[in-house]
């Protein structure tokens, strides 16, 4: 099960939101989806999944830790004692719709970096995208007017089942690569992170996925680097100066 500081939100679209749910792909991958349950969780935080298809109950915050370390990952604020709850979302997904999150996610993954250089996307990929968004039809275009200006807008429904809100991912992804939008896709600089997102600066100039998350914790590393390589400085005069 993932833990709470497992999934991040700084794609600017949820399609790369969802890519980003494998961390730290410059050096060591770290999977955050690793039960079936993960997926309808993750597709429920995104908005994409109502409460009607999962159980809800609870566990104590000593049991998630308990499950985090046996998992290998980190739980991050959590308490080993007392007694504090958190709320659990059980969905009884089948092992395929693991299978099939994915495998589209990585599809989005390499097909996006691949346009956003200038290139065309890989044709099996493509299938993968394609099959996923036909199992939902796609959202009307409707009418609205945001801030006194006349916008498009599709009036999209909550799905009830992941299959459909994998289908919306999928179908979020292809807006994306028809986009302008797919130029400014970016890779966080940092290199510990790789976070996929859209750089929406007025000047195109964005380097990391969150300037708290990964620029000020690089600029913190490069400072310490360069003060080692400087080394302290005593303030007392060298040998035979007096």
């Amino acid at each position: 099960m993932a833990v709470d500081d497992d999934w991040v939100w700084y794609g600017g679209r949820v399609c790369l939101d969802f890519v980003n749910t494998l961390r730290d792909r410059w050096k060591e991958p770290r999977e955050t989806l690793h039960e079936p349950d993960d997926v309808p969780r993750w597709l429920h935080d995104a908005g994409l999944l109502t409460d009607s298809a999962c159980t809800v109950g609870t566990r104590t915050e000593e049991a998630r830790t308990k499950e985090a370390r046996a998992e290998g990952t980190r739980t991050k604020g959590t308490r080993t004692k007392g007694t504090r709850t958190k709320e659990t979302r059980t969905y009884g997904t089948p092992e395929f719709v693991l299978r099939a999150a994915v495998s589209l996610r990585e599809a989005i993954d390499r097909s996006v970096l691949t346009v956003a250089n200038g290139e065309p996307p890989r044709p099996v990929d493509i299938a993968v995208i394609n099959a996923a968004s036909a199992t939902v039809s796609h959202p009307a275009p409707q009418l609205a007017l945001i801030d006194g200006r006349l916008s498009p807008i599709r009036a999209v429904h909550t799905p009830t089942d992941p299959t459909a809100g994998l289908a919306l991912l999928a179908q979020d992804a292809i807006e994306l690569l028809l986009s302008a939008e797919i130029r400014r896709v970016r890779v966080c600089g940092s290199d510990r992170c790789a976070l996929r997102f859209v750089d929406r600066s007025p000047a195109r100039n964005r380097r990391w996925c969150s300037m708290t998350r990964c620029g000020n914790r690089t600029k913190v590393r490069l400072h310490q680097a360069r003060s080692r390589a400087v080394g302290p400085s005593s303030g007392q005069p060298n040998a035979g100066e007096k």
